[in-house]
């Protein structure tokens, strides 16, 4: 790509994904959600149990016999690939005094996540960002055993 395509490209993804801090909280349902929590249940704070409650519904059981509702929390979550060093990609999640750093697939899985759920991207010189803060995902097995596509709610506030 000759150079001043590649920096108007940057300049649109930039523009596009620019977020404020006066954006209102967003919220994804249902299959986005779940893949939300699942991908972020791993590395947070949760107990062992509900760890592997998440897992198991992320996994595509849908009765799993945790009778309570499951949070999946984090106070804020940064990933970052670029686009010169393509094989450079990471994430850093913080869960109130634990901050965690994931890198390749595992970093990878959470930025596609991050964008399925609607985590806009912002762009800098060879570099793309998705952040967020104030991560709260609902869980509720029982009605995710139901399987009438409800059951799992997030919230959180785009960038940082």
């Amino acid at each position: 790509m000759k150079s001043g395509k590649l920096v108007i490209l940057m300049l649109s993804l930039f523009a596009a994904g620019t977020s404020t801090a006066s954006e209102p909280p967003a919220t994804a349902f249902g299959p986005i959600a779940l893949a939300l929590a699942g991908v972020v249940a791993p590395y947070s704070n949760l107990p062992p149990a509900e760890k592997k409650a998440v897992a198991a519904l992320f996994a595509g059981q849908a009765n799993v016999g945790f009778a309570g509702k499951i949070s999946v929390t984090a106070d804020k979550i940064v990933c970052r690939i670029s686009n010169v060093a393509i094989t450079a990609r990471s994430c850093q999640l913080t869960f109130s005094t634990k901050t965690l750093t994931l890198q390749g697939r595992a970093a990878n899985e959470l930025y596609a996540t991050e964008a399925l759920a609607g985590v806009p991207g912002e762009g800098a010189a060879g570099s793309a960002f998705e952040s967020l803060s104030k991560l709260n995902c609902t869980l509720d097995p029982r009605q995710i055993g139901e399987k009438d596509g409800g059951g799992a709610n997030c919230s959180f506030e785009p960038g940082n």
